[in-house]
């Protein structure tokens, strides 16, 4: 079979594409005809060595896809040869096949194309672990997104809404608002612009925003928190801009409010349960219309150095999608 492979750590254009051998489950794994993988921001990361895992060479990067169950291994039950299934593998996705473990594979929803699939679960997930779990978003309240272009930050703005939230998009360009605005946002933020600290207080007639979701990072993580209100929580969610923040603790204080942390793939594995709940609610709402993924463009298997360089370049609305 044909992969996209890393072997050596660096930059999207030192991967190749080659031939290796069809992998084998082994027990309790499922092996997957790759028909589309997902491409995310940490994909640009771990074929570089900057991400917290860190695959033996040579390895696929792409942590989700969707496809066809093409093989089982000893102990497998929820699945079955032929069943339409997407999967949040970590890495390997970029390939023609990747075997992972069953827990990690779930059956796409009815009217869900393959595409889709391969683009839903890491950001659907992520931000649905955020605002129901680590941030008890509730009705009424008002949800801040960083970031909000990105897959991660409209499937917040989506979910948030679903919640019942007034959501507030903040992104760097007219043209990144204006997608935002299509998928439910209720007012915008131009962080180059525009005085985010400002902007958020008037938005908010001087209350501060409850919860903050912050995917990006670097400059924009202090001026977000600031504008929080009593209580607020402000959860990381990752560091897209290339900046870990170091925050003031005093603000803290001052606010009430709660710093905290949303490790999507750990939660996966350390609460099977919850993670199915999460995903069988997704699912739901997908089905009702509530969650539209948004992908910008698909390119082939073979392009995918091309793809993840857009990602790093910031270039990307939504997200990118290989197809095989």
């Amino acid at each position: 079979m044909k992969a996209v492979l890393c072997k050596t750590f660096g930059p999207p254009e030192t991967l190749v594409v080659d031939d290796v051998p069809s992998p084998v489950p082994g027990p309790g794994q499922v092996v997957i005809a790759v028909t589309a993988a997902g491409v995310n921001f940490p994909d640009t990361l771990i074929i570089q060595n900057k991400y917290q895992y860190k695959p033996p060479q040579p390895f696929s990067p792409g942590s989700e896809c969707a496809g066809v169950v093409k093989e089982i291994g000893p102990g497998v039950t929820r699945v079955k040869p032929g069943d339409r299934v997407m999967a949040v593998t970590t890495y390997g996705a970029f390939a023609e096949e990747v075997c992972t473990d069953e827990s990690r594979v779930l059956e796409i929803p009815e009217g869900m194309d393959f595409v889709a699939a391969a683009a839903f679960t890491l950001s659907y997930g992520t931000s649905a672990h955020a605002l129901l779990d680590r941030g008890e978003l509730k009705a009424g309240e008002t949800l801040l997104v960083l970031g909000a272009s990105g897959g991660v930050g409209l499937s917040a703005i989506e979910i948030g809404k679903a919640l019942g939230a007034v959501v507030i998009a903040c992104a760097s360009t007219d043209d990144k608002l204006r997608v935002c605005l299509e998928h439910g946002a209720d007012e915008t933020i131009n962080y180059e612009r525009q005085d985010l600290r400002e902007r958020a207080k008037s938005l908010t007639n001087g209350n501060g925003v409850d919860v903050v979701y912050d995917p990006v990072g670097g400059a924009y993580s202090e001026p977000a928190l600031r504008s929080i209100a009593w209580r607020g929580r402000f959860l990381v969610v990752g560091f897209a801009a290339g900046e870990i923040p170091k925050i003031p603790l005093n603000l803290t204080l001052l606010k009430g409010c709660s710093i905290v942390g949303v490790f999507w793939g750990e939660f996966m594995g350390r609460e099977p349960a919850r993670f199915a709940e999460i995903i069988k609610q997704l699912g739901s709402w997908y089905q009702t219309g509530r969650l539209t993924p948004h992908v910008s463009e698909t390119l082939p298997l073979e392009r995918a150095a091309d793809a993840l360089q857009l990602m790093s370049s910031r270039k990307v609305k939504g997200k990118l999608v290989l197809t095989v």
